[in-house]
């Protein structure tokens, strides 16, 4: 016999699997997904292609795997097209720094996935810069900047987090963070 918690729960559960289902089968249903309790959304604007993606890629401690394969395609190498697996911790990490910073502007990326032809032809043209073991070619790293953030505000957010890595590149207006070990440069 289910206890009144454990039929709440059920009936909860049942709740949000069908109205997930419908978020995958109507794009109408982001709305509704995104008011869920718990829900975690991103929006984005990818500088190098022009395109724009709002997703709601989890609810809870479940992520949405047709959310995951829109961001995946979305931070592509924008120079091979190469499609890479972006690691999700990398998403709640962007998703809890724009809360840091208590912003709603949508997240300029520079660049996310980074195949290895592509990281070596940075790495040799850019006199630079461009780490030989990249934590873009893991699907790891993002290089972004947001709308109406000092540069300097945004590093120290996601400082504050003490997730991953902190990079800060003034000259080139963005930061890089990373799903790796804890450090700043």
């Amino acid at each position: 016999m289910l206890t009144p918690h454990k039929q709440s729960r059920r009936v909860f559960l049942g709740q949000a699997v069908r109205l997930v289902v419908a978020g995958t089968v109507l794009p109408a249903a982001k709305p509704v997904l995104a008011a869920l309790p718990n829900a975690r959304s991103l929006e984005f604007v990818h500088l190098h292609t022009g395109e724009h993606l709002s997703v709601v890629f989890a609810i809870g401690d479940h992520y949405r795997p047709d959310a995951l394969n829109a961001l995946n395609h979305f931070l592509r190498d924008h120079y091979s097209g190469e499609v890479g697996s972006i690691d999700p911790q990398l998403f709640d990490l962007l998703f809890q720094t724009r809360q840091e910073l208590d912003c709603s502007q949508p997240v300029e990326v520079y660049s996310g996935y980074r195949c290895a032809t592509t990281n070596t032809q940075l790495r040799n043209n850019r006199g630079g810069g461009v780490a030989r073991q990249s934590l873009h070619m893991e699907g790891k790293a993002i290089d972004i900047r947001l709308p109406g953030v000092p540069l300097a505000d945004l590093r120290d957010a996601a400082i504050s987090l003490g997730v991953g890595g902190v990079g800060f590149y003034p000259r080139n207006h963005f930061v890089h963070l990373d799903t790796g070990r804890v450090r700043y440069w």
